[in-house]
């Protein structure tokens, strides 16, 4: 390492972000990247720990010590080109991604973490304003044709890979915008969409053919979330016209909640909310946008969605944000002696919940309540309980056990669901290919072998959370890129891509 003693002599540095009574005005981002100074200190702190488990925390395997050795003697170039390596969008973990990297950091033991992200989000910034970030065309097209239906970040990566070896890729995405999850469920204050557009005008130029709008099968099912499809295509016309096919549409069937009232007005998934601020951002014209403005607002979700909802909200102006969690409230802190290098169960506060939340744990929702008078049909308030988790004696799996007499009600004007996806949604694409299925409703395909991320119908091949089920960006970008792979071997017998 270029600084031996860095981690006894200095300590993390975090990013510098806007206050939250300004950023809540606005939806740009506000997390600003470290100076150069900053990102060399944070890349002193890296240790020669002789096993790096940060590249087995990270799912792409990033070369991690690497690139925080040449970001300490202020090689940026080189230190861009590792990254690239094995991540073909950093910009997008850079800023989204919870490093997991960092939990599995040896540093972590015993002090805080290397700032891993921090300094990749330095990286791919520094190489953007450089304009060293430039297509990469193939010297020799090989004639074959492979379309790829989803553009998350599985699907982008994947369409990348290939089209650098030299296959004609083309990318259909139901939505009119590229991106996936990213484009229209991540908010604009965590990740501005113009480094989506940036990366869609470097592909292109690769040689990925992008077709917005388009739904893959006969018609989307009756409240299909997120469908701003124009055209349709039958999956076996893709069949006839390409040499593969890849599925990577992601997991988009979220998880309800099926009690009394749910049919009532302001009861809505987190995701029929948070993609149409997305598109006003962008410059989209709504008659009907969900507003939390005024409102007294309840999600009902403790992730990362949950945290989008909070921060969406206030930026709209609501009232009151509550948010609650079935699970109990964790530990502020994780026993690392047991649970390093691993991921940790602990108290997480985003920057979402900084700008203003009331949260509470062990909750279970029981009745959605209507208004009286005019606001007849529309949620007023919801019936909840403290809840407490036993071992059941038999099984020993803990169950909920609702506390006698903790009933309680919460004001809420508009209720956000935000308990995460149950798998990717069938009727269409999977189902019309008859595609084998897993016990969780996922496409099933393995991701070792010789037919690794290869469905039930060999012309076929799954990635993402459509085969992993609900999942990180991070893990979405591995799975591109060694579907990427296993698409080229079964083409050309052998590939020169990385795993």
């Amino acid at each position: 390492m270029g600084k031996i003693t860095g981690f006894l002599e200095f300590q993390r540095l975090s990013e510098v972000s806007e206050p939250p009574h300004l950023r809540k005005k606005h939806y740009k981002e506000f997390v600003a990247h470290l100076t150069d100074d900053e990102a060399k200190v944070q890349g002193a702190r890296c240790m020669d720990c002789g096993i790096p488990f940060c590249q087995n925390g990270c799912p792409v395997n990033n070369i991690i010590p690497d690139w925080n050795d040449l970001v300490f003697k202020q090689n940026w170039k080189q230190a861009l080109d590792t990254l690239h390596s094995t991540n073909n969008f950093p910009e997008f973990t850079g800023r989204i991604c919870p490093a997991p990297c960092e939990a599995a950091c040896t540093l972590n033991i015993n002090n805080d973490a290397v700032g891993i992200k921090s300094i990749e989000h330095a990286i791919i910034d520094k190489g953007w304003e450089n304009d060293w970030v430039v297509p990469q065309p193939p010297k020799h097209k090989t004639g074959k044709k492979i379309a790829i239906v989803g553009s998350g970040p599985a699907g982008m990566a994947a369409a990348q890979q290939l089209a650098r070896v030299g296959h004609s890729v083309v990318l259909f995405e139901k939505n009119d915008r590229i991106g996936g999850l990213m484009q229209y469920g991540i908010p604009d204050f965590k990740m501005e969409k113009s480094h989506i557009e940036r990366r869609v005008k470097q592909m292109e130029a690769e040689g990925v053919e992008f077709r917005t709008g388009t739904y893959i099968g006969d018609a989307p099912p009756p409240g299909f979330i997120n469908n701003f499809s124009k055209t349709s295509i039958a999956p076996k016309k893709l069949l006839e016209d390409f040499d593969a096919v890849i599925v990577s549409g992601g997991a988009e069937t979220p998880r309800d909640l099926p009690i009394p009232g749910r049919d009532l007005k302001g009861v809505h998934f987190a995701m029929e909310f948070l993609p149409l601020q997305n598109k006003v951002n962008a410059g989209d014209k709504l008659k009907d946008q969900i507003l939390a403005t005024g409102k007294n607002v309840l999600v009902i979700g403790g992730g990362d969605t949950g945290s989008d909802c909070v921060g969406t909200s206030n930026r709209h102006g609501a009232k009151q944000v509550v948010q609650i969690e079935v699970m109990p409230q964790p530990p502020e802190s994780e026993n690392k002696l047991l649970t390093w290098p691993y991921w940790p169960l602990k108290m997480r506060t985003s920057s979402s919940h900084e700008e203003g939340v009331d949260r509470d744990w062990a909750i279970t929702t029981k009745e959605f309540k209507s208004g009286e008078g005019k606001e007849k049909g529309q949620v007023k308030s919801v019936l909840a309980a403290k809840v407490e988790w036993k071992k059941d004696e038999k099984t020993g799996a803990m169950k909920m056990v609702e506390v006698v007499g903790s009933e309680f009600e919460i004001p809420a004007d508009l209720v956000l669901f935000a308990m995460g996806f149950t798998g990717p949604v069938t009727v269409g694409l999977v189902d019309e290919l008859g595609l084998e299925k897993d016990q969780r409703g996922n496409v099933k395909a393995t991701t070792e072998g010789p037919n690794s991320y290869k469905t039930s119908n060999p012309k076929v091949f799954a990635a993402g959370d459509m085969r992993r089920g609900q999942s990180l960006v991070v893990w979405a970008i591995r799975e591109g890129r060694q579907c990427a792979r296993a698409v080229d071997e079964y083409l050309m017998g052998e590939s020169v891509l990385p795993r």
